[in-house]
């Protein structure tokens, strides 16, 4: 796959990404729109790019800038990294097809601020924390090929569940219940016994006085699987602060 700078060697220009492709567009003083950033690698595939651009004009979207360079994960491989018009269109939804046409897509940033302000937006409200909580720079459903997991697919669907989760939770909402597989609470219980015999002469001492609060507290036990809603309702009664489920 070549870069941007090396259209001649892919058969794309801006002539024919203009025509298949959303308008590729500069910012401008007091353009208002708020942007989103986003890097991504496509499999090795005749036209990639095309299809990708594609993506952003079945949902509308508008593209402020748009560059390739060699990935950092994969020396072998190429990424592009493009900078959204998130006042139009559906960059939800967008994300959610790269993550089944890309090997890997991540949300680097987010700008509520037009260019002249020197304050960048950060949340305010404990609902702020909706618009942007599933979009940190994360794993969630997607794997790097070199993950462990890459190529079992049922791993690979059961992480899903669990970053689907996280994203469609809202502030206020009580945070879903998850049922766990026998093999899944097999692994825990191996897991929580063989730490559980460490923790004294390998833990502080902090952490073997809260140890036991979770135990009473949360259903900490080799034979169930604790449930963040549980963990967060003691957590908010003893401190005041509450998880958040992110993917």
């Amino acid at each position: 796959m070549g870069t941007l700078h090396e259209a001649n060697n892919v058969s794309i220009n801006e002539d024919n990404i203009s025509a298949h492709s959303p308008k590729v567009i500069s910012k401008v003083n007091g353009d208002k729109s708020t942007k989103i950033s986003l890097i991504f690698s496509l499999n090795e595939e005749i036209g990639a790019l095309g299809k990708a651009l594609r993506i952003f004009e079945k949902h509308g979207i508008n593209l402020l800038h748009i560059e390739s360079r060699l990935s950092r994960l994969n020396k072998d491989d190429h990424e592009f990294y493009v900078v959204c018009d998130n006042s139009m269109g559906s960059v939800t939804d967008a994300i959610n097809e790269f993550r089944e046409a890309s090997k890997y897509i991540h949300v680097l940033s987010e700008a509520h601020n037009t260019m002249d302000e020197s304050t960048p937006w950060f949340p305010r409200k404990m609902r702020d924390l909706d618009q942007f909580a599933n979009r940190i720079l994360s794993y969630g459903s997607e794997l790097d090929c070199d993950h462990p997991g890459f190529r079992d697919v049922l791993y690979r669907k059961r992480r899903k569940e669990f970053a689907d989760i996280a994203n469609q939770y809202r502030h206020g909402q009580p945070i879903p219940y998850v049922t766990y597989s026998e093999q899944e609470i097999s692994t825990w219980g191996t897991v929580f016994n063989e730490l559980t015999k460490l923790y004294s002469t390998n833990a502080c001492k902090e952490f073997n006085n809260i140890f036991p609060l979770l135990v009473d507290n949360c259903g900490y036990n080799e034979s169930n699987i604790p449930q963040l809603e549980d963990v967060s309702r003691f957590l908010q009664d003893c401190s005041g602060f509450r998880l958040r489920p992110v993917a």
